[in-house]
C-alpha cells in the first residue's frame, strides 16, 4: 500500500508516558462548573475600584491588560451562570427575554479584543456589573431549589 492511501495501516500508537498527576475532565455541558459558586466579592470590589478611576492612573498598559483579562474571564463565568438560570425559565418569560438581550450584548462586548487602556478595563467592569445585576434578577424571578 502507498502512503496516504485510505487503507494504509498505521503503526500502533505507543502509550503516553504519564508525568503528571492531574486529571483532565471532559465537561462540555459545564455541569461541574455549574455546581461551583462564583467568587463574587473580590470581583465586585475590583469593579467598584475600576469604575471609580477618574484620570490616567499609574498602572502600565500591561497591568491594565491583565485586569481586563481577569474581568473578561469572570464575565464569561457570570454569563454562563446567567445562561443556565435563564434556560430554566419558560420560553415566553420576560426575565428570560431580558437575560437573552444582556447575553447578546455581553457576547458582542467580549468579542472586542482586549486593550491595555482604562476605557477597555472600565467597559469590562461595566459588563461584569450588568451580568451580576441580571443574575440577581433571575434568582428573584426563579429561585433555585437548595
Amino acid at each position: 500500500m502507498t502512503a496516504g492511501h485510505p487503507h494504509t495501516t498505521l503503526p500502533a500508537a505507543r502509550p503516553a508516558m504519564h508525568t503528571s498527576s492531574h486529571t483532565v475532565l471532559y465537561d462540555p455541558d459545564g455541569l461541574i462548573e455549574a455546581e461551583l459558586p462564583l467568587d463574587r466579592e473580590p470581583y465586585e470590589c475590583l469593579v467598584t475600584v475600576v469604575l471609580a478611576w477618574t484620570g490616567q492612573d499609574t498602572l502600565t498598559t500591561r497591568d491594565l491588560a491583565q485586569i481586563a483579562l481577569q474581568l473578561t474571564g469572570h464575565a464569561r463565568a457570570v454569563a454562563s451562570d446567567v445562561r443556565r438560570r435563564a434556560d430554566q425559565l419558560p420560553k415566553d418569560s420576560g426575565p428570560k427575554a431580558l437575560a437573552d438581550v444582556v447575553l447578546r450584548e455581553a457576547e458582542g462586548r467580549l468579542s472586542v479584543p482586549i486593550e491595555g487602556t482604562v476605557r477597555c478595563v472600565q467597559n469590562r467592569a461595566r459588563l461584569v456589573r450588568a451580568l451580576y445585576e441580571r443574575l440577581d434578577r433571575l434568582e428573584v424571578a426563579h429561585p433555585q431549589a437548595v
